[in-house]
């Protein structure tokens, strides 16, 4: 059993309405030890009307001030670590170097939410361009991202694009994209970084976690150790999602930790 959920969003993000006290009491309830808050902070998002303006960001002093408190009121209950989860684009690396330098976070998750300036949640990059296409073209931008941002822990749900595709997965396969995604891991891994298995692929009908357990295996093969998992929980509903899949998934990738994060730490827990 996986006790810790470190992909989470609250109404800090344009995505969610639920409080932080709401997720926190969800996860409790849950019986999970160990949470972390991961709203997103998309700096230069593009303005879209179902979006509206300043999307995808939060003013950093109410959100620590806020979940500060809520860490200690309920810490005999559950461990709450501060989080981020930024949108990666190449141009960012110094305003992010910055912006996690003067806030304490625990953790900061960095992921691709934009394709040539499209993100694939709105459509619009499917309309223009094929799922084999797209998928290559999000590939190609995450590894230009991995190597300009420097300042995150691990890369979020690498296949995150697949989510969106107009057939989904029937286009994607590890092999299908291997000599990118092989870039992209051997990349995370030269700095230091991880990735994240986020189960969100389930709640989105893949059938899979996010990356495919193919890429989970070959980031092993790397040499690849740390790995968090999450939900992408937007809702306290969906806090530890499709979790007892999670450790099967992980021992058949040739994994025995999964990993925590406090103070930009790796913390190595052991699969039971």
């Amino acid at each position: 059993m996986i006790y810790s959920d470190f992909h989470m969003h609250t109404s800090y993000s344009t995505d969610s309405s639920a409080s932080p006290e709401e997720m926190i009491q969800g996860a409790i309830k849950k019986g999970l030890r160990t949470i972390c808050i991961t709203d997103h902070y998309d700096k230069d998002y593009p303005y879209h009307k179902e979006m509206g303006t300043n999307a995808f960001v939060f003013d950093p002093d109410p959100y620590f001030a806020e979940l500060q408190i809520l860490k200690e009121k309920y810490s005999n209950q559950v461990q709450v670590r501060i989080g981020v989860e930024i949108g990666l684009q190449k141009h960012l690396g110094s305003f992010y170097k910055e912006f996690t330098k003067k806030y304490p976070f625990d953790f900061v998750i960095g992921s691709l939410h934009l394709v040539k300036g499209m993100d694939p949640y709105l459509q619009e990059l499917f309309q223009t361009y094929g799922d084999s296409e797209a998928y290559q073209m999000a590939f190609e931008e995450m590894l230009e991202n991995v190597k300009n941002v420097d300042d995150f822990d691990v890369l979020g749900h690498i296949d995150y694009v697949t989510r969106y595709g107009t057939n989904k997965t029937a286009e994607y396969s590890y092999q299908k994209y291997k000599e990118i995604l092989d870039e992209i891991l051997r990349t995370v891994i030269q700095k230091g970084k991880g990735i994240e298995m986020n189960m969100s692929g389930y709640k989105y009908g893949l059938g899979v976690c996010h990356p495919h357990p193919d890429v989970l295996r070959r980031y092993k093969e790397l040499g690849g150790e740390i790995l968090t998992i999450g939900s992408d929980a937007h809702t306290k509903e969906q806090i530890g999602y499709a979790y007892e899949k999670a450790t099967h998934i992980l021992k058949m990738c040739g994994f025995k930790y999964y990993t925590e994060f406090c103070g930009r730490k790796p913390i190595f827990q052991q699969l039971l």
